[in-house]
């Protein structure tokens, strides 16, 4: 059978078929070219590429700052709340908890400067949420919290009027947007306490105890109430109903060991004082096992282990104490100002005229390791700047010059920087009584081998 050549017997032209595959092939390239350009810009990812992390909610971060602060990590709590902050910036609960937060922990930090800088960004804070809901009792409240406690922190008299005047406002305004706020009720009493107001501090604070009974704010301010009247067990009582509420906050052990120290200062069998110093050692010891739990190095509990031991009579082990809450912090000018105390109360006065140069006037790293006994091969090289004369720092200036006018001979010439000290708390405080009886003291001392007042 004879077949013409010209048509195909299957399918199309050999041409006709090169045309749609080369037309295919250009439009694969040109798929795989815009697929490219996206995966190389970000807008197309790989199918196998894992899914991009969920981004995470203000209330997440608020919720794990809740959490840090219920572990009594608060500086972790604090980073939390932080970024809960970035993430809704116009949320004014949020600003109130982490400025609350931020004060609380100024109960866990040694040094003046510190605390101040921490105190202000709890105003800072505070200020922020008022702005945002200036009718919100509670964020009012708060800030009154942070007034008061910044009061505290205040150079001069003035300042701290000025301060406490500033909180009582601020509470009342929270008071008036809500008058049954238990926060807005116990903050308005400390700061009633604060300004000797003990009879009006009681009433509201027993009001707000009839509103919350599960507040630890509000326990903790009832037994700052009765602690300010001396009335040291009452104080341990509802110190310790906080501490059930929130079991981590370590400010709170401290603050129960501190009472129980008291309780035995005042007197009583020794057994008697010796059962209560031991409970002051047991609530501190608390504090030390949540500290080591958290990986938290605290300088602070040690020193109350290392006062009590002091007043116990144990010299040794008190300075032991001492030394080792240094090794925590070493660069803080404070805790040498401490160990200072700590020796001068051990009469180990020698040993007590370095660590307070240290914490005074500062010192060089020579200097600072004979206070650490470090070991100047291995252990770090540390300068320390010394801490400016405060309220809270008096204390370290007219007890270095006291043990200077004390030791001074003529071949140690020590009234020369004991009439300078002297010079300087006199005149920043020259209404404290304490402070001139002591300073007319070493005075007295230092004139009699000729030294006349600046």
């Amino acid at each position: 059978m004879y077949i013409h050549d010209e048509k195909p017997l299957f399918g199309r032209k050999r041409g006709r078929d090169n045309i749609y595959r080369i037309l295919l092939l250009l439009s694969g390239l040109l798929f795989f070219a815009v697929i490219l350009r996206g995966y190389m810009g970000g807008s197309v990812t790989p199918f196998f590429s894992a899914p991009p992390p969920p981004t995470r909610t203000a209330n997440n971060y608020a919720l794990e700052g809740e959490m840090f602060f219920t572990a009594g990590d608060l500086n972790k709590s604090i980073a939390a709340y932080q970024k809960a902050h970035e993430v809704d910036p116009a949320n004014p609960e949020i600003l109130s908890e982490l400025a609350r937060i931020q004060t609380y922990s100024t109960r866990l930090i040694t040094t003046d400067a510190e605390r101040l800088t921490r105190m202000q960004q709890a105003l800072d804070s505070a200020d922020k949420a008022v702005k945002l809901a200036p009718e919100d009792s509670t964020a009012q409240a708060i800030r009154a919290f942070v007034l008061d406690w910044y009061a505290s922190q205040a150079l001069k008299l003035e300042e701290k009027q000025s301060y406490l005047g500033q909180a009582e406002k601020t509470a009342v305004k929270a008071l008036q947007l809500d008058n049954q706020n238990p926060l807005a009720l116990a903050y308005y009493a400390e700061i009633l306490v604060d300004e000797q107001k003990w009879m009006q501090g009681e009433q509201y604070i027993n009001q707000a105890l009839e509103r919350d009974p599960n507040s630890m704010d509000v326990h903790r301010i009832a037994a700052y109430t009765q602690e300010s009247l001396s009335n040291y067990t009452q104080a341990i009582e509802e110190y310790q109903k906080a501490a059930e509420i929130s079991p981590n906050m370590t400010f709170l052990y401290l603050a129960i060991g501190a009472n129980y120290r008291q309780l035995a200062f005042k007197g009583g069998t020794e057994a008697e004082r010796n059962f209560l110093y031991e409970k002051a050692l047991e609530y501190f010891a608390k504090v030390t096992t949540i500290n080591e739990q958290l990986g938290i190095k605290d300088p602070i509990p040690y020193m109350s282990i290392a006062r009590t031991y002091t007043q116990m009579g144990d010299a040794l082990v008190a300075s032991l104490n001492a030394e080792k809450a240094l090794s925590f912090d070493p660069t803080s000018p404070d805790v040498y100002g401490q160990l200072a105390i700590i020796y001068f109360k051990a009469r180990n006065y020698e040993g007590s005229i370095p660590a307070f140069k240290c914490a005074i006037r500062g010192c060089t790293p020579d200097e600072s390791c004979e206070v650490r006994k470090c070991n100047k091969e291995t252990d770090p090289a540390i300068t320390i700047t010394g801490m400016p004369l405060t309220a809270n720092t008096a204390v370290y200036y007219y007890t270095y010059g006291s043990v200077l006018a004390a030791l001074h001979r003529k071949t140690q010439p020590y009234c020369d920087e004991a009439m300078k000290v002297f010079a300087e708390v006199r005149a920043a405080f020259p209404e404290d009584t304490t402070a001139m009886s002591i300073v007319k003291e070493g005075e007295n001392i230092c004139t009699s081998y000729g030294y006349t007042r600046p």
